[in-house]
């Protein structure tokens, strides 16, 4: 039986909106994007709901309109810090507890390059094997790995390790 549009909403609309704001860096436009895509499949849902996994295509939908052109001016210069992904929904399962060099990573990696930033998402966030992250953007497995290749080593050069002791007192934790 396929699920009524608003069982769907209800159940996916915070899973999406938390993809869409590490995706764009940006909650606003994070529920603009989700907003759009859910009016479209609304409109399509006797056919979206009847596939197989139909949070795997609106998910589809959700990237594709983050990547889409009428979205390229809005995503110029943003930040992300960890309140902002926490007003969405609070993390799951974090306990590393390490909140300054995870806002200092989702700062770099809201300046990679979109389809380079996709793709790292994609990866690292929703854990997508290489085929399935060329499926969602739409190009060869080689490319994928090429995109994250060339962000994993702009992270790498942006990344500049804190000197050992900073913050440490003068005769504290030197013995």
């Amino acid at each position: 039986m396929t699920p009524s549009f608003d069982d769907f909403v209800a159940e996916q609309v915070t899973p999406l909106l938390r993809y869409a704001t590490v995706l764009t860096c940006d909650p606003h436009l994070a529920q603009d994007v989700v907003q759009e895509v859910l009016l479209r499949a609304q409109q399509k849902w006797d056919r979206i709901g009847s596939v197989d996994l139909p949070h795997a295509y609106v998910k589809r939908m959700v990237t594709n309109e983050y990547l889409s052109w009428r979205r390229r001016r809005a995503a110029k210069d943003v930040a992300l810090c960890m309140t902002t992904l926490e007003s969405v929904t609070p993390p799951v399962g974090d306990t590393t507890h390490h909140y300054d060099e995870r806002e200092a990573m989702l700062q770099r990696i809201a300046k990679l390059p979109r389809k380079q930033r996709a793709a790292v998402v994609l990866r690292y966030y929703e854990n997508y094997e290489d085929s399935e992250i060329a499926q969602m953007l739409g190009c060869a497995e080689g490319t994928v790995r090429s995109h994250i290749s060339r962000a994993l080593a702009t992270l790498r050069m942006d990344h500049t390790p804190e000197p050992a002791g900073v913050g440490l007192r003068l005769g504290e934790g030197l013995s």
